[in-house]
Parts: structure tokens; sequence; C-alpha cells
């Protein structure tokens, strides 16, 4: 937010309220800028300066494997990322209608984007009795009946997971190219909670890192489009909407199409060079290293610990099971749900997590998004909470969501 600031307005260069790296990164983007402001489309900075610093980033991260910044898009958010891939990929001439693997529990902007697009969700269930796991088995056993009735093109991953909290294993990833591999789909991997990993033994895995190790056979075949923005990690800054996309084995005429339709939602500049500072943050020997660092781990740290005390808390009434959060924002327990309950439920023309959801707001005043929202397993019912309450207000609403639990089962037991 720093550069931020000095970059929307330069007179702070002049300040001696900011460290000097900060100032210093300020004027090296100010000069790549049109007329060195903020205030242009900047396309130049957007679509040359942007894409190197972002290959670079990807290198770092991935441990040396290349990345071509011609294959790197800054785009306007994760959303906007995800309805133009879809685009390009939904072929509305065709007999069938293109076919979109989306893990279910799942974020709502998939659904959404898929139904805008034109295309069809073909669900796939994580498996919340191992740790929200993902079956590659039962995937590939459900293909020939989605192919029946649509042309599949697509596997969606979310990792971290949104709502879910889980973080895959490079086993579970390895497994996972395979697949693709095998059944000739494009992996859409949604990375943007990337740098959310704080379970014990959780490690962020990128798909290309993997793709790359597994040699070239998989690495010079399989079709992979990532994303990640700024909205989500360090620096949750969601109303800049900047991210970026990058390609891997993708036609290079897929980029003539996707420039164009680019040139209709122009990333914002703000975000954009937020997105840079992102991507390369105060290094060792900077001024603002050491502050960026305890913020970094203090953010961690307090994450891990609210996931602990989630669990801990949620796990312990009877009819409620959390499983370990290992990523990601969010915790996605289940609630079971009483006959008379979801009787109830059917007469009122609700879904039953919905009817408990209403309850818990009438009698405690919390807000939760009820499970079916992000989509849920046949016969079990969720709830999704934010871990982005302060530590003593999250105490404090888990207890209540506890003894409501409890008040709702005897009710309606």
């Amino acid at each position: 937010m720093m550069v931020a600031s000095l970059c929307t307005y330069p007179e702070l260069l002049e300040s001696d309220q900011f460290p000097e790296d900060t100032k210093t990164r300020a004027q090296a983007i100010l000069k790549n800028l049109d007329d060195g402001s903020v205030g242009s489309y900047n396309p130049r900075y957007i679509a040359q300066i942007l894409p190197p610093k972002i290959a670079s980033f990807i290198q770092r991260r991935d441990n040396g494997v290349p990345s071509n910044p011609r294959n790197v898009i800054v785009s306007s958010g994760a959303s906007q990322a995800v309805l133009s891939v879809l685009s390009l990929i939904v072929n509305g001439e065709e007999e069938l209608k293109t076919g979109i693997l989306l893990p279910v529990p799942y974020y709502p902007l998939y659904m959404d984007t898929i139904a805008l697009s034109g295309a069809v969700m073909v669900p796939y269930y994580m498996d919340e009795d191992c740790g929200w796991t993902i079956n590659v088995n039962s995937i590939q056993k459900s293909l020939p009946a989605a192919r029946k009735h649509c042309n599949l093109k697509v596997l969606c991953v979310i990792n971290p997971g949104n709502p879910t909290g889980h973080v895959l294993t490079r086993d579970n990833i390895t497994a996972l190219i395979h697949l693709a591999a095998e059944e000739n789909l494009l992996i859409f991997a949604d990375e943007v909670y990337q740098a959310n990993v704080f379970g014990p033994g959780a490690v962020f895995h990128s798909f290309k890192k993997v793709l790359y190790e597994m040699g070239p056979k998989y690495s010079e075949q399989v079709q992979l489009v990532s994303i990640n923005s700024i909205s989500k990690g360090i620096s949750g800054e969601c109303g800049f909407r900047a991210g970026y996309i990058e390609f891997v084995n993708i036609d290079p005429a897929v980029f003539e199409v996707l420039y164009l339709l680019k040139s209709f939602n122009v990333p914002p500049v703000i975000g954009s060079l937020m997105l840079e500072v992102l991507l390369d943050p105060p290094q060792p020997g900077d001024p603002s290293y050491e502050t960026f660092l305890r913020e970094k781990q203090t953010l961690l740290n307090n994450l891990a610990e609210k996931a602990r005390i989630t669990e801990e808390i949620l796990n312990q009434a009877p009819g409620i099971h959390c499983n370990p959060i290992l990523g990601a924002l969010y915790a996605f327990p289940r609630v079971s749900i009483p006959d008379r309950a979801i009787r109830l439920a059917q007469d009122r023309g609700l879904e039953p997590d919905d009817l408990y959801c209403h309850a818990l707001l009438e009698d405690t005043g919390i807000v939760l998004c009820s499970g079916n929202g992000f989509g849920q397993a046949p016969g079990t019912y969720h709830f999704r909470i934010t871990l982005l309450h302060p530590i003593d207000e999250l105490k404090s609403i888990l207890q209540k969501i506890t003894h409501f639990h409890a008040r709702f089962m005897a009710e309606y037991s």
C-alpha cells in the first residue's frame, strides 16, 4: 500500500514518512507509466513491463522452472481470468456442450461462469472423510457417462481450496496430471490462495512445477492454465482487481483472441502495480524487509491458530465435524440436521442447511454461508465460516454456533 500511495501521489516521495526502498520501488514503477501517471490506461506497462516480472516470480516460486513472459497475461483479478479462459474454450457450434470438470465443493464463481459461457458442469466430489482429497479413480470412472451428454475439455482444480481449506499433496497433483494426459483434458488451476498455506506439514506445489518435474512426456504435452491474484495472499486487496494468467502448452493463436478480449477489460493500473509489488516483495537488506517478514509471519501464525481453534471448538460439538484447515481462509464443517428439520425445510421450499443458517441468524445474529451454495455430496450439509475474524471474536462466534447447534438438535430430534 505504501508503494501504491507513492505512485498515486508522487509528491509523497519528498516525505520522510516512507522507507527508502518503497520510494525507490515507486520511482521505478512511475518511470514505466505513461507520463509517469497512474491515471492513464498504461497498456505498455500492463502488456509489456509486467509479464516479465510475473514470469520471474513464477520461476523463483517453481525452483527455476522456466516461464515465458509471452505466455503471461495480466487480468482484472481472478474472476475476469476465469471468464476469459472459459470463453476461449467453449465452442457453441459443437453438437455437444463443452463439459467442465469441477470439484465439489467449489467456489460459486465457477458455476456462474460455466452457465454464462454456455458450458455444463461435470461434478467430481472431493473425499471429505479423507480430508478433502481428490479421488482420481472415481473421476475416471465417471467420465464415460459424462461424455454421453457433453464434450469434456477442462479439469478445474482449486488449490488451496475454497471453501474447504485443503492443500493438495504432490502425489494428488501428479495423479491429476496423469488423468489430464490420459483423457486429453486442459487443467485449469486456480491457485489464488497459494500464499495462504499454514497447516502442519502442508506445502503448496504449483501444478506447473509438478508438471515439469514429471518430464517431457507431460511438461511438453499437457495443457495447463493457472491463475493467481492480489485478492488473497499477504495483501488481501480484493478491491483493486488484478491478477495474472499463465498458459502452458497452449497454441499461440489463442493469445490473439485473448488480447482482443482483453481490450474490453483493461486491468486497473493501481491494482497492476500492486501485483508487481506482491510478486517481488522486500528482500533481505531492504529497509522494509523486517517489517514485511514480521507482518507476513504474523498473518500466517494467526491463521494457523484460528484454524486450530476452529477445529477444536467445532469438533467438540456432537453433530458437527470440521476437517483440518491447511490453507486459504475458510472452514467448511459438516453438520447433522435431524429428519424433522429436513422435512420442515422441504415444506418451506428451503434447503436444509439454509433452514439451519436462517435459524442460526435469528437465534444468534451470526451470518454463515450455507453449504448448498458451494455444492456438497448428496445427503450432507455444511456451512462456510471465515477465519478473518480476530481470535477472541472468532472464539465467541464458534461457541455461539456450538451452543445453538445443541439447541437446534434438541428441538428437532
